[in-house]
């Protein structure tokens, strides 16, 4: 065989192996040192490990420990995660439930704007994904939705967080390509609103056009209250949290702080709006900790492993 046909039975495999439920992560590094070792096969070498595929690994490994872009992963993890975990959400997602009860669709808009919202504070799909299939998706099947129109809006709303700051493949993008992720949050931050609001738009019309597969909320399904209790519902629970965000952004944007200080920062001001909330425990602290580990191993392992596995892939052609 050709190194190009090896090339392609190395994409086939992978195709195989991560649909047969293997982690992405450990496959493309598992077939990357595999076909690798077959790709930097020197006959003269001294000892079966003398092989370049090793170098090329454990450089790539630690390039991504010691890059200064990579540090706000972690960071804007962990604020989604407290954020989460401090059930400020659910809070969010009942209140802007309410306020758009006369709405065609009301809650699959609403399940948007969360989305939308949420990913901005988290920067990663599953997450988003998760919490909103539990919350949201539930709630629409007990409202009679269709369920794969309701599925379809917690997909969609939930992939909004690739792209809207501070998405988290955006600092992977930019630690892989040496770009700019300023300039890669400032072109993806309108696209990313537009995107949301096109998919409102969308759900109105599809509302409009066949009621059925979004039936309008009964009345004794949300509480009736005044328009000045709902403005300080809204006050309490959507203001702080976009106001977090957009400080977190802002501050990127403008220049006044680096994505890592920036994220430091909405961590910080994380843990203080689920101190305010009253919501912030030892338990939900370790949680959030915990998780923010764990996805912050995944991704940067799929770094390395991707980038072992592309390397090899272009170099047999």
């Amino acid at each position: 065989m050709t190194d190009p046909q090896i090339a392609i039975m190395m994409l086939s495999l992978f195709i195989v192996i991560v649909l047969l439920g293997f982690p992405i992560a450990f496959t493309l590094m598992g077939m990357g040192l595999i076909f690798g070792y077959y790709a930097y096969y020197d006959a003269s070498a001294l000892s079966l490990l003398d092989n370049r595929i090793f170098d090329l690994f454990v450089n790539q490994t630690y390039s991504v420990m010691a890059s200064d872009v990579l540090t706000a992963v972690p960071l804007f993890l962990f604020m989604g995660y407290i954020v989460e975990r401090a059930n400020i959400v659910d809070r969010l997602f009942s209140t802007l439930q309410i306020a758009a009860r006369s709405l065609p669709g009301s809650m699959a808009v609403t399940s948007l704007l969360t989305c939308a919202l949420f990913a901005t504070a988290t920067g990663i799909v599953g997450a988003v994904v998760t919490l909103m299939g539990l919350l949201a998706y539930p709630q629409m099947l007990r409202a009679k939705y269709d369920p794969s129109f309701a599925a379809g809006v917690i997909c969609a709303g939930g992939c909004l967080g690739i792209l809207i700051p501070p998405s988290v493949m955006l600092i992977v993008y930019s630690a892989a390509t040496n770009v700019s992720v300023v300039k890669l949050y400032a072109g993806a931050f309108f696209p990313g609103l537009l995107l949301a609001s096109l998919y409102m738009v969308y759900v109105i019309g599809r509302s409009m056009w066949n009621p059925a597969i979004a039936p309008k909320p009964r009345d004794e399904d949300l509480p009736d209250v005044s328009t000045k209790t709902l403005l300080w519902m809204l006050a309490t629970s959507f203001l702080p949290l976009a106001l977090l965000i957009f400080s977190v952004l802002g501050a990127i944007l403008k220049g006044y702080a680096s994505p890592s200080a920036a994220a430091a920062i909405g961590s910080l001001g994380g843990l203080a709006l689920a101190a305010a909330y009253r919501a912030l425990s030892w338990e939900r602290l370790k949680e959030s900790v915990y998780l923010t580990a764990r996805t912050s191993a995944m991704v940067c392992w799929l770094f390395v492993g991707s980038w072992t596995f592309s390397s090899v892939f272009s170099y047999l052609g």
